[in-house]
């Protein structure tokens, strides 16, 4: 009676461990393919060699749509559909949220070319820590006219919400 006890505990401690392994499986899976899509940028002037400190499509409605559709093909996965986050990465909708209320003009756009910095950094040399890639680095695969236009659709996307 005792072995049999402890043979139907071994199987269910298998079996539970066996149906926690596949779930973590599973969820390593769960953003489907990460790999970076390249943006036709084509409809948009051409920025050259030199990265720019600001965005200089902000307002543009054809890098605007541009925009949206690269961060549908390459952030949303983690980032949430129309930048609204589920929780996995930062909800960009907020990345510039502390410069919307800077009175100063001059201090507003020096917030603003702060996070216009940031955000290039993120998205070209990705995100790493402890060896483990958070995001994928876009430098390469992703233009600069590409990862401004994304800037420029997140922009339209802004909120101070919590």
């Amino acid at each position: 009676m005792r072995s049999t006890r402890s043979a139907l505990r071994s199987r269910a401690l298998a079996a539970a461990l066996a149906i926690a392994g596949l779930s973590l499986t599973t969820a390593a899976f769960a953003h489907g393919d990460v790999v970076p899509h390249a943006v036709d940028t084509s409809a948009l002037p051409q920025l050259g060699e030199e990265w720019r400190d600001n965005n200089p499509f902000t307002g543009n409605d054809a890098a605007i749509k541009i925009g949206q559709s690269a961060f549908g093909q390459n952030c949303a996965r983690c980032h949430g559909l129309d930048a609204v986050s589920g929780g996995i990465a930062p909800d960009l909708r907020k990345l510039d949220r502390d410069c919307m209320d800077v009175p100063n003009e001059r201090k507003k756009a020096a917030c603003y070319k702060e996070v216009n910095q940031y955000f290039l950094m993120s998205i070209r040399g990705g995100k790493v820590r402890n060896g483990a890639i958070y995001m994928p680095p876009f430098e390469g695969i992703l233009s600069q006219e590409a990862m401004w236009s994304i800037k420029a659709w997140l922009e339209t996307r802004r909120t101070k919400d919590e």
